[in-house]
């Protein structure tokens, strides 16, 4: 074989190999044109020897135009043909080891080939190497499907997936770690010989994950799940990385507009790889890709699984996190049917494991993890009562939808029905026009005797509720401070039970201008003289207690609602509504036309009162 001494390029454009003997073959690729020698290529090359027996004397040149790797990768290869240094690394390994290929150059052509040479550089140095393995893997997509077809691809996502895989104390390569500091990074992490060692995160290979795009990404995390050596909690941080890094916007809960299909694949590719296990991700992340998933379009079945999700482990979420934008179209602010079916989820998932072990004898006694605990009940019960806080402000809120919603967690019990009252009364300040019987059935989704000593004192002087509902509220504050008096608690008087049902029985008036009057809206005065009336009921010991007989409870009973007939019978007297709210500081101790704050702080954070401008005392 002659001595060639190197390789020149010229304007990038003309390739040729410097020698004592003449160049006897052009080969043209692309644009470029390489004035080679045909004996060291076809040595090493069926291809060229194939592609050279067809050119005449006259004409040396030889095309070869779909190279993979084009022109880069072509010179590497006839490099390796005329003996020379070839550098590889983990940027242009792939495309050489394509080109080789390409070009045929087999064992059976020449032992020591370039192919064999190259696959022995893969499997001895890029595969056994953390971030090589990751760019061959980022740089064969541009290679497909040649790189699929000789197996690169697989044998890197394996490689990448095992190395993610391993036991944390074998783990001495470098990797990307910047969401939050190590201990050692603060200076605390220290053993008893003074030696500082670096202690490695579950979660270590996750950010060097994310910059591989979607359809590696699934690849990669496919076969470290088929592993079953990582928690499902490390996977689910991998996916959440993932989210953060390659959706714009999507930490703010929203996506911005650029490549909508590729962000919908990545959206259902993400979903798709979710864990099935409950509380792999967080609520407010399953709650996030929802409304990502509705931003960029993703199919029915990738929204459905989602809503499954949130509602398999709702107690998780947060107000904003519900607060999802109505489809465009709609006149409503929020769409409400979607948390609905949350909610439907939430407490599906109850019954159903309630029936699984009723049918499995032996679990009776066991609690088991789908079986819903008190504790996520009651969480979920105060979620929806406040967002039903922040809905109740859309004014094109339907009053059905309101309604539904609040009645599917009506049979959960909590301690205090302030939020629900909260909701109640933004929704009748929001919506001042609706009707008597509107009115009227969103009050029933209230339990007075459950309301906080500031949500009554909000209530008895709230001129958006039905009178029925401040007698009521009245009369179980009265109730109330009769027991923390150390008095007896008297019962509720039958007058009072027919208020809350909705009807007077046998004490009901014969005209319907009484029931009318009970749904109407009390006025300011009203309210004072309700309050007035029902304070000066004395509830004694003797009320209520066991030496109580039967004619003493009905004719306290007659007298109470004596009281409140003779209340509506003067009701024309009060026909000048309170025109001077302001000047009348002393007839309520709270302006009624504001919502009532919650009692509670965690409620007050979820659902902030809007302009609240006084204190209720």
């Amino acid at each position: 074989m002659p001595s060639f001494m190197e390789i020149h390029i010229e304007l990038q454009q003309i390739v040729y190999m410097a020698s004592e003997l003449a160049t006897d073959i052009i080969v043209i690729v692309e644009e470029v044109k390489f004035y080679l020698h045909k004996f060291p290529l076809l040595s090493r090359s069926a291809r060229l020897q194939k592609l050279a027996s067809t050119i005449d004397q006259d004409n040396s040149e030889v095309h070869i135009p779909d190279i993979p790797g084009g022109p880069a990768a072509f010179e590497i290869c006839a490099k390796f043909c005329y003996g020379m240094t070839v550098t590889l690394n983990a940027y242009n390994v792939i495309e050489a080891r394509c080109a080789a290929e390409y070009l045929e150059m087999h064992e059976n052509i020449e032992k020591g080939n370039l192919i064999y040479k190259i696959d022995v550089f893969l499997s001895s140095s890029i595969f056994r190497s953390w971030k090589d393995s990751i760019i061959v893997l980022q740089t064969s997509k541009s290679l497909l499907p040649l790189s699929e077809d000789l197996k690169v691809i697989c044998y890197c996502v394996d490689a990448i997936a095992t190395k993610a895989c391993i036991d944390l104390s074998k783990v001495d390569w470098s990797y990307t770690y910047n969401r939050k500091k190590l201990p050692e990074e603060n200076g605390d992490d220290s053993n008893l010989d003074g030696v500082r060692t670096r202690l490695v995160p579950k979660d270590w290979w996750v950010e060097d994950l994310c910059e591989l795009e979607i359809k590696l990404f699934k690849r990669v995390i496919t076969n470290i799940k088929s592993k079953a050596t990582l928690s499902n909690e490390v996977i689910g941080e991998a996916l959440k990385a993932y989210a953060y890094r390659r959706l714009p916007g999507f930490s703010k809960g929203m996506i911005q507009c650029r490549d909508m299909l590729k962000h919908c694949s990545t959206v259902e590719a993400i979903v798709g790889l979710l864990p099935a296990e409950k509380g792999s991700v967080s609520c407010s992340f399953l709650l996030k890709l929802l409304k990502a998933a509705i931003f960029v379009g993703s199919g029915d079945m990738t929204k459905g699984e989602l809503v499954r999700r949130i509602g398999q482990q709702m107690e998780g979420a947060s107000v904003n996190d519900l607060l999802i934008r109505a489809p465009e179209g709609e006149s409503m602010m929020y769409d409400v049917s979607i948390v609905q079916k949350m909610v439907e989820e939430f407490l599906t998932q109850g019954q159903n494991s309630e029936i699984e072990s009723l049918e499995d004898s032996k679990l009776q006694d066991i609690r088991r993890p789908g079986i819903l605990s008190d504790a996520s009940k009651l969480m979920v019960a105060k979620l929806v009562d406040g967002y039903l806080a922040e809905i109740a402000k859309d004014p094109n809120l339907p009053l059905l939808k309101f309604v539904d919603l609040a009645e599917l967690v009506s049979g959960i019990p909590r301690p205090a029905h302030d939020g629900v009252y909260r909701a109640i009364d933004m929704y009748l300040k929001e919506h001042p026009g609706i009707s008597k019987s509107d009115r009227k059935r969103i009050c029933k989704l209230m339990d007075c005797k459950k309301l906080s000593v500031d949500a009554c004192m909000h209530a008895v002087q709230n001129e958006r509720l039905p009178l029925r509902v401040v007698v009521q509220v009245l009369y179980f504050e009265q109730v109330r401070v009769a027991a923390s008096s150390g008095t007896s608690t008297p019962d509720l008087p039958k007058g009072f039970k027919d208020l809350k049902s909705g009807s007077h029985g046998s004490s009901r008036s014969a005209t319907t201008n009484t029931e009318d009057d009970w749904d109407a809206v009390a006025s300011a005065e009203e309210l004072k003289a309700v309050k007035k009336e029902l304070a000066s009921l004395r509830l004694s010991n003797g009320v209520g207690g066991s030496e109580r007989d039967a004619d003493t409870k009905n004719s306290i009973d007659k007298a109470a609602m004596s009281k409140m007939k003779g209340l509506l019978k003067t009701k024309k007297m009060f026909a000048k509504l309170w025109s001077s709210k302001g000047a009348q500081g002393e007839n309520s101790g709270s302006d009624s036309s504001e919502s009532l704050g919650s009692a509670n702080p965690e409620e007050a954070k979820s659902t902030p009162c809007r302009n609240r401008r006084h204190s209720v005392s």
